[in-house]
């Protein structure tokens, strides 16, 4: 029986498995009739004291992450995707996907893009593992080779 997917989330960034990952994305919402909701984490930690009290910093910072969201929406739509929408979490990307986005969205397929590691950097945990492991849903992992 071919798992049929209602509400599919994936996760984005500029890195090149997450650019892979929301076009496999949008295959599967196509193929599915899905509706594809694309997340983006402002991630604050990367943020120094200065910029995290800074309410215009952090303004900012969202607003181009929203024009940003909006473009790949318009991707999306592009391909084919009827029914797309975009969100924005912000503070760890693993964690905030899973304990906000996912409760908020209620996707049935999560699918994240992961860099292949080499030598002693694939016995370290990612947030493609983290997801995965505490998801809840079907997660599918899009690997990028490593270099």
């Amino acid at each position: 029986m071919l798992v049929q997917f209602q509400t599919i989330l994936v996760g984005v960034d500029d890195s090149p498995d997450a650019l892979v990952a929301f076009e496999s994305a949008i295959d599967l919402a196509k193929t599915n009739h899905a509706q594809l909701v694309i997340a983006s984490i402002l991630e604050n930690e990367d943020m120094n004291v200065y910029q995290a009290l800074n309410k215009d910093y952090i303004h900012g910072e969202r607003q181009a992450l929203e024009q940003h969201l909006n473009e790949y929406v318009k991707k999306a739509k592009d391909a084919g995707v009827e029914n797309v929408r975009a969100i924005i979490g912000e503070g760890d990307p693993g964690k905030t996907i899973i304990e906000e986005i996912i409760p908020m969205t209620h996707p049935d397929l999560l699918v994240i893009g992961a860099k292949a590691q080499k030598g002693i950097a694939k016995h370290f945990g990612s947030q493609a593992a983290y997801m995965a492991k505490y998801a809840g849903i079907s997660v599918l992992i899009i690997r990028e080779d490593a270099e």
